[in-house]
């Protein structure tokens, strides 16, 4: 007589897992909803109401580019697909904190002009809201040490295309704004009819610098943090 093959025996601990990992895989998909709202809605002057010239400002351009990356990683969770590359995620979310720590440091990001969103200021959307989740976004729910060391560097490639299109932009149509009064510079740092190129390149550099040391600390925790998080456990 054959032997019937003993039954699989599933602990409650692996059910348990398995069970909150439908109800988390939710809750993170509206999550990034969530940061993708708040980068879109605080930009929305921009993309809704047709004011051209305030994608010369960084924040903006790198809100828009979270906004949507973040649509792409919320459908993503939510329909277990393809998730935004870890080169182009990590890269986001280095810029995306830079954008917050320059208003909050540099510019006063109380002094900037604002919109109501929902009766949120904007400026809080772009400058901290979505800085300050796509932080936790990074920390809780992104796979870890994916990170190769080269991304430090290659990150820093966004920053000189920026510069040359504000530079260039500004020598077509130097009264095009969106500064008062026409200035095509949109950060005083980078206003070359006002430093000229001397100091504007000990600038430039000083932020490379900056750049580069803030992605290396987003390479050294990526590293730390186990790889596992509360979507790919199992």
């Amino acid at each position: 007589m054959c032997r019937k093959a003993a039954p699989t025996i599933h602990t409650s601990r692996q059910y348990d897992r398995r069970d909150m990992l439908v109800p988390m895989r939710y809750l993170v998909a509206i999550y990034r909803f969530l940061i993708a709202f708040f980068c879109l809605a605080g930009t929305h002057e921009a993309w809704l109401l047709g004011i051209g010239n305030k994608w010369v400002y960084f924040t903006f351009q790198t809100n828009m580019a979270l906004g949507l990356v973040m649509l792409w990683a919320g459908a993503a969770t939510l329909l277990k697909g393809i998730q935004p590359p870890a080169w182009l995620k990590g890269c986001l979310t280095l810029y995306i904190l830079i954008t917050g720590l320059v208003a909050m440091v540099v510019l006063g990001i109380n002094s900037s002009p604002y919109l109501l969103v929902m009766g949120i200021r904007t400026t809080y959307m772009i400058h901290a809201i979505a800085p300050v989740m796509a932080l936790v976004d990074f920390l809780l729910f992104d796979p870890h040490r994916r990170f190769k060391w080269h991304y430090v560097l290659t990150w820093l490639i966004y920053f000189p295309l920026y510069l040359a299109f504000v530079l260039v932009r500004a020598a077509i149509w130097p009264h095009s704004g969106p500064e008062p009064g026409g200035n095509p510079y949109p950060y005083a740092f980078i206003d070359l009819s006002r430093l000229g190129w001397g100091q504007m390149t000990v600038n430039i550099a000083e932020y490379l610098v900056v750049f580069f040391v803030l992605g290396l600390v987003l390479f050294l925790i990526d590293r730390i943090l186990p790889a596992r998080t509360v979507l790919t456990a199992s």
